[in-house]
């Protein structure tokens, strides 16, 4: 009994620490400019809103005739292992010049504030300078044809998602990325790049948490 005890004890804790490496080690207040790299992170906004709903902020984002795709999420400093976060002075908010550099980039001003004070400010940037990155970093993504006017539902396959990206985007592989999904419908597709953000890089903690599923759902845009 003592030994089988042992052994449940011993099967919790290899659990718990592969989902622990799955998710990264999230530390809060990190240093302003210390971390291994960027993660773009894309929003499918069909599976998002169908996922989270249209309610409160998120009201514009998914109304009936919005007709978004891909929407940026975030780009966020990575560490090899896990991410920093809300690095910066809590009282610290962008100025009306640097939102303007958000304009087009976030689905609502209020995603992109948030993303400035819980992953922006560890980036070491000015906030209209982070906003600056995120644009460079979405300009250098092509999405997929198929997934630029997905007019109707479709299930993809995750390995057919990844190739879709990387056929689409020169020097970007599959280990460079993952796709995120929830429930079975397609979620995120988030893309690492160097710290410069001149090209792709690999990312191992990130390839790994994505999608467990074979086949995702793909909502149409509407």
């Amino acid at each position: 009994m003592r030994l089988a005890r042992i052994a449940l004890g011993l099967l919790a804790f290899c659990t718990l620490g592969a989902a622990a490496r799955a998710q990264g080690h999230h530390e809060r207040g990190g240093t302003p400019g210390d971390f291994d790299f960027y993660v773009l992170a894309l929003s499918w906004s069909p599976g998002f809103c169908e996922l989270d709903g249209g309610r409160g902020r998120n009201r514009e984002q998914c109304a009936p005739g919005a007709d978004l795709g891909f929407v940026v999420h975030g780009l966020w400093p990575q560490y090899e292992r896990g991410y920093p976060s809300d690095c910066g002075p809590s009282g610290r908010s962008p100025s009306r010049l640097a939102m303007a550099q958000a304009e087009g980039l976030f689905p609502t001003e209020s995603l992109a504030r948030y993303q400035w004070r819980k992953h922006g400010t560890c980036s070491g940037a000015s906030p209209a300078d982070y906003f600056a990155d995120v644009r460079r970093a979405r300009d250098k993504i092509v999405i997929p044809p198929a997934l630029q006017k997905a007019d109707s539902e479709r299930s993809w396959t995750v390995l057919d998602l990844e190739r879709a990206f990387v056929a689409a985007n020169p020097g970007l592989r599959s280990d460079m990325m993952s796709v995120s999904c929830r429930r079975g419908v397609l979620e995120e597709v988030r893309i690492c790049f160097g710290k410069d953000l001149r090209g792709f890089r690999t990312c191992g903690e990130v390839d790994r948490s994505g999608c467990r599923a074979r086949d995702v759902r793909v909502n149409a845009i509407r």
